[in-house]
């Protein structure tokens, strides 16, 4: 298996891999789908995009947002002034095809996106997950995140929210 940044030539599969594992998770709440703006504006100038291939099959991705100064930097929430705001980072939606589950690709992923945000010389990183998530909660809390809140978010959906606090690279 390969990984490699995502562009906007690649939203196509990564589009028709989230409506194909969604389409099979036990509850539409499990996973708010990001519209297809979004994930155009992700690999634009909002964030990164990463995948995973088999040949030339996409079976996983993930992103990362950088969301500035933005209505939906979490940022706000938790309480970061408004002058670190640009230097907040957030885990966005992963999918693992069920193929591939099982390798450690989130694991990976969370390493790749949080070696990113520090790249980029952010200071605070988030992420959320529905409670029922035990796997991606699990992951999250190895990665070092811890749980800041619960409540409805993304239109009424319950989500666990997480933080990480980076260091700043020298």
């Amino acid at each position: 298996m390969e990984i490699r940044r995502l562009w906007q030539q690649d939203i196509p599969q990564v589009q028709a891999l989230m409506m194909d594992v969604v389409s099979r998770l036990p509850s539409d709440a499990l996973y708010s789908m990001d519209r297809l703006e979004a994930l155009y504006e992700y690999v634009q100038d909002k964030g990164e995009m990463y995948g995973t291939f088999q040949g030339e099959k996409l079976v996983a991705y993930t992103v990362i947002a950088f969301p500035g100064l933005s209505a939906n930097n979490l940022g706000r929430e938790l309480g970061v002034p408004e002058d670190d705001l640009p230097r907040v980072a957030s885990l966005e939606g992963s999918i693992v095809h069920e193929s591939v589950r099982g390798q450690g690709l989130q694991r990976h992923f969370h390493a790749l996106r949080e070696q990113r945000a520090r790249e980029q010389g952010m200071l605070h990183l988030y992420a959320t997950v529905h409670p029922d998530n035990a796997i991606s909660r699990q992951n999250l809390e190895a990665a070092g995140f811890s749980l800041q809140f619960t409540r409805p978010m993304y239109g009424g959906l319950l989500r666990h929210c997480y933080a990480k606090k980076l260091e700043v690279l020298d």
